[in-house]
């Protein structure tokens, strides 16, 4: 019948079976939850059962819903049995989140862009990361997608540098692609004008401009030119 169903009153002895109930949800989104599982679930919060719950099974079963079809439903399901403020207080979560995921899902996207998605309107990720016992490749996500957001829309080159400076573009450009990604899950964002930046960056040597450098304390700092410098030729050609 398509009906997600507890078969027995043995469900409210286990708060895991709530974070359960909301992945297979986000697994089988053609499935509705019967009212009376509802109630049973609602009843483990009321209750302080889902109290108990350690950091890492919530993990676990957050990562496995991110990783579903439709995972905003299993963030549904938690706000509406109560859950998701005493699993996860630090999180806001808003519906056009759960479209996000949606979108993040049909990209392809791995696990740690799509939490980055998930985390994107809390004010604290880092902290939410920390109580979830987050691996730290999602932690660092969460907060460089927030960073590349805000900086999205640069206006100059000396902005574009801050926010690829702040995603060590040099030393992971693979992971700020990564990131452009999710960020275009979240809104329209000029991704071939930021692979265009990235590239611009590359072509810099580095070895080159401190091997001309008489004074070694303004190695940085000619390097940071340099990198400004080819920055402000891509904005002049409209990028």
């Amino acid at each position: 019948a398509r009906v997600l169903r507890h078969v027995g009153e043995a469900f409210c002895e286990d708060p895991v079976r709530l974070l359960r109930l909301a992945r297979f949800a986000a697994r089988f989104p053609q499935f509705s939850i019967a009212a009376e599982t509802l109630a049973l679930a609602r009843r483990l919060v009321e209750n302080g059962e889902v109290d108990a719950l350690v950091p890492e099974r919530v993990w676990q079963e957050v990562a496995k819903g991110l990783m579903t079809a439709q995972p905003g439903r299993m963030f549904d399901v938690l706000r509406q049995t109560g859950a998701l403020g005493r699993v996860m207080p630090q999180l806001v979560y808003t519906d056009d989140i759960g479209r996000e995921l949606s979108r993040a899902h049909d990209c392809g996207l791995p696990l740690a862009s799509r939490y980055a998605v998930l985390c994107r309107e809390t004010p604290d990720a880092e902290q939410l990361s920390r109580g979830l016992r987050a691996p730290s490749e999602c932690a660092s996500y969460a907060t460089l997608l927030q960073a590349l957001l805000r900086g999205a829309e640069p206006v100059d080159a000396e902005a574009a540098l801050a926010v690829m400076e702040r995603c060590d573009v040099m030393r992971k450009p693979e992971r700020f692609r990564d990131l452009l990604k999710a960020a275009a899950c979240v809104r329209d964002i000029d991704v071939p004008g930021w692979e265009r930046r990235v590239e611009a960056l590359r072509t810099i040597d580095a070895g080159a401009i401190a091997r001309s450098c008489k004074d070694r304390a303004r190695i940085p700092q000619a390097v940071r030119e340099a990198r400004l410098a080819v920055l402000s030729e891509t904005f002049a050609a409209g990028s």
